[in-house]
């Protein structure tokens, strides 16, 4: 496993709950057009691959489908059993999948991609896994940011708050985090006929639920804010609050324009 992967694995271990009530709400937007990519339907034999807390799964398991449902964090799985709970829920993680070849004739993975260290690997993996013919259905954020993400940065500027020590995948095994960027890996990983495209969307969320989720120390982002001092956290709160209200509705909630970068190809 690399350092990136390690890091990752940290960022999320022990977090379900918190994750569950905060950015599980916001990675569900993609959930059904990510199935539509696949091609789930009745008696499809789908793997959804880190799976989180299930959202995908139970989707597809609405859609008649035979569902295993994968992810490597305990917490995570326990929660899954629960969402999506006549799914086949297990331990595991990219870029080593233990199943045989051709064994699902649609996989998904949503936001995982982000996740790893070696975003080539990971491709040829869903693509071992998957019958001939099949699709693969994969979701990523982009690059540039977008508005939602882009806040957790301006807050972390404002506050003057250093993140160059953050682990991050080697230049000789990223890829662009666009709808090309994302066609070539997939084509590289081995997949044909493949689709990419950028969908737009805006996430409602409360803003102390939004600030609860780094406040907690989830993700990324979640780790940079708990290593800092009482004082510094403070400050970042301050500024979160200031710099959010620009997205704030008259219902009380923010909404946060952002996007996903969807794509598909076919097993080979």
């Amino acid at each position: 496993m690399s350092a990136y992967d390690e890091s990752k694995r940290r960022a999320w271990a022990g977090h379900a709950s918190t994750y569950e009530r905060t950015f599980a709400l916001l990675c569900a937007h993609m959930g059904e057009a990510l199935l539509d990519a696949a091609g789930v339907g009745p008696e499809s034999s789908l793997l959804d691959v880190g799976t989180g807390t299930g959202t995908v799964a139970a989707l597809g398991l609405g859609r008649g489908a035979r569902v295993t449902a994968i992810d490597p964090d305990p917490g995570m799985r326990r929660i899954a059993r629960r969402t999506a709970d006549r799914a086949h829920v297990i331990g595991g993680a990219l870029p080593h999948l233990p199943f045989g070849d051709r064994t699902f004739d649609a996989v998904t993975a949503n936001f995982v991609l982000n996740h790893v260290g070696d975003p080539r690997a990971a491709i040829a993996e869903l693509r071992r896994v998957t019958v001939p013919g099949a699709r693969v259905g994969v979701t990523i954020w982009p690059r540039p940011l977008t508005p939602l993400h882009l806040l957790w940065e301006e807050v972390l500027d404002a506050a003057g708050v250093d993140r160059s020590a953050q682990a991050s995948v080697p230049a000789s095994l990223d890829f662009a985090r666009t709808p090309s960027g994302l066609d070539g890996l997939l084509t590289c990983g081995g997949l044909d006929d493949v689709v990419a495209q950028t969908v737009t969307f805006t996430h409602c969320v409360d803003p102390e639920v939004w600030w609860s989720g780094p406040a907690s120390g989830i993700a990324t982002i979640g780790e940079i804010v708990a290593s800092q001092s009482p004082a510094t956290r403070a400050d970042l709160k301050e500024h979160y609050d200031l710099l959010s209200r620009r997205y704030l509705g008259t219902d009380g909630l923010l909404h946060l324009p952002t996007s996903a970068v969807l794509a598909s190809g076919v097993a080979t």
